[in-house]
C-alpha cells in the first residue's frame, strides 16, 4: 500500500509584507502553493497510491474565496477520478460546516469527523489490504480539550491517526490546538499518526511513526527550506513503514549570513553579496551582514537600494537585509554604563513609539513600521553603526593630536 501525507496548505494566504516586491514576484509566490498542491496529486497519480491524507488547514479562512474552492476541488476530482482514496480534515483555519466544502461528492472522498468528534472509517485497498483512518475536525477555531481519549484502541488493521494539533506547553494559554501528548500517541500505538498545524517539518516519533509534514509552500522568512509531502510505502505482509519526503514547493526561503572582517570596496561588497545566493530553484533570501560597522555611509545606502540588486538568476529575490555589528564600542566603564542603559531606555517599545509618534501619525504604513518589532530591531542596528563609526572618526581625530 502507498500514501501521501501532507497538510497546512493554507489556500488564499496573503503572504503579508511582500507587497514590495515586483508584481510578477508576488504573484509567482501568491500562486505558489497552488503549484505545490498540483505537484503533490501529480506525485499521487504518478505513483498510483491508495491514499492521500489532508490534514488540516487546506484553506487559509473559513471563506475562502470561489478560485481557491474550485481549485481544490479540480484537484480532489482528479484524485478520486482515478479512484484513489482522499481522507481529509478541517484545521483551525478552515474550519467550517461540511456543506461549505465544493468538492463533489464520490465514495472517494471522506470529510473525517465533521461534528468536530473523532470518527473511524474502515477501507480496503484494491489488493484487498484493510486499513482504518480515525480522526476529527475542527468545527470551531479553537479546540482547548485534548482529543487523544476520543481516539478507539487499535485492532488488527493497519491504523492511521490523523489530527490537526499542537503538543501539550506548560502555558495552558497555548494549549488551544487540540493539545497532546506524545506519550498518549505511544500509548494508542497506531501504525502511523498524520499531523498538521506546525509548518516545521518532523517526525516526532519513529515507534510508532508520527509526523508533521510542514506546509507545503513557505510564506516568508521564517519559513525556511524544501516543503512538501510524505510519501509512505507500506508492506502488507510486516506492516512496516517506509517514508520519503517529496519536495515540491515552487520557492524556497533561504537565510544567509556575511561575514565583513575588514573594510571592503563597493564591488567586492556586491560580489560578496551576490556569490553568497547561489540558488538551485526559485529562491527568496535573507541576508545578514555580520560586521556592519566597517562599511560606510555610501555602501550602507548602496546595499539598501533596490535597484542595487542585479536579477539573480531563476527569479530569485533578496526580500529581507539585516544589518549586524560585531565589534563592541570600546568606552570607558562609566560611559560604557551610560551608554547601555541609555540603548535600554531608548530602544524599549513604549519609548520608541513615543519617539516615533510625529511620524507615525503622518501614514498608515509608518504607524505600523514603527509599532513592529522588527523594524525597531533593524533601527538600533543602524544606530549602532552610525555611533560606531562617528566614534571611530573621533578616536581617528584624537590619535593625530
Amino acid at each position: 500500500m502507498k500514501f501521501i501525507h501532507f497538510a497546512d496548505v493554507h489556500l488564499d494566504s496573503p503572504f503579508r509584507g511582500l507587497s514590495f516586491l515586483p508584481s510578477k514576484a508576488f504573484n509567482q509566490i501568491y500562486r505558489a502553493s497552488d503549484e505545490s498542491l498540483t505537484k503533490i496529486i501529480d506525485l499521487a497519480l504518478q505513483e498510483q497510491v491508495d491514499l492521500v491524507l489532508i490534514a488540516g488547514d487546506t484553506f487559509d479562512s473559513t471563506h475562502p474565496s470561489p478560485r481557491s474552492q474550485l481549485f481544490f476541488a479540480e484537484q480532489i476530482k482528479r484524485l478520486t477520478d482515478a479512484e484513489i482514496q482522499v481522507v481529509m480534515i478541517f484545521g483551525n483555519h478552515d474550519h467550517m460546516p461540511e456543506a461549505d466544502l465544493l468538492v463533489n461528492s464520490s465514495p472517494y472522498f471522506k470529510l473525517l469527523g465533521p461534528n468536530q468528534q473523532v470518527e473511524a472509517k474502515n477501507f480496503v485497498t484494491k489488493s484487498g489490504f484493510n486499513y482504518r483512518v480515525v480522526g476529527f475536525s475542527y468545527l470551531n477555531n479553537h479546540i482547548v480539550e485534548d482529543k487523544l481519549p476520543e481516539f478507539p484502541a487499535k485492532d488488527d488493521r493497519y491504523t492511521f491517526g490523523i489530527m490537526h494539533a499542537q503538543e501539550k506547553t506548560s502555558t495552558n494559554s497555548q494549549n488551544v490546538y487540540a493539545p497532546f501528548t506524545l506519550a498518549e500517541i505511544k500509548d494508542l500505538n497506531y501504525d502511523y499518526f498524520a499531523l498538521g498545524h506546525i509548518h516545521l517539518r518532523q517526525i516526532i516519533s519513529h515507534e510508532p511513526l508520527a509526523v508533521f509534514p510542514g506546509n507545503i509552500q513557505g510564506r516568508h522568512i521564517n519559513e525556511l527550506g524544501a516543503k512538501g509531502c510524505y510519501l509512505g510505502k507500506i508492506d502488507e505482509e510486516t506492516k512496516q513503514t517506509k517514508l520519503e519526503f517529496h519536495p515540491t514547493s515552487p520557492i524556497v526561503w533561504q537565510s544567509v549570513d556575511v561575514h565583513l572582517t575588514e573594510a571592503i570596496s563597493k564591488n567586492d561588497l556586491r560580489d560578496r553579496l551576490q556569490s553568497a545566493c547561489q540558488p538551485q530553484q526559485t529562491t527568496y533570501y535573507s541576508i545578514r551582514l555580520h560586521g556592519a560597522e566597517l562599511l560606510n555611509d555610501e555602501e550602507i545606502d548602496l546595499v539598501q537600494d533596490n535597484s542595487f540588486w542585479p536579477s539573480l538568476p531563476l527569479d530569485s529575490q533578496i526580500v529581507d537585509l539585516r544589518f549586524v555589528t560585531e565589534e563592541k564600542m570600546q568606552l570607558g566603564d562609566s560611559d560604557q554604563e551610560s551608554f547601555e542603559q541609555a540603548q535600554k531606555e531608548i530602544f524599549s517599545k513604549k519609548e520608541f513609539l513615543h519617539a516615533a509618534l510625529d511620524w507615525a501619525k503622518k501614514d498608515p504604513v509608518a504607524e505600523k513600521a514603527a509599532s513592529d518589532d522588527q523594524f525597531r530591531q533593524e533601527v538600533e542596528a543602524l544606530a549602532k553603526i552610525k555611533l560606531s563609526q562617528k566614534l571611530k572618526g573621533f578616536a581617528d581625530e584624537t590619535e593625530t593630536d
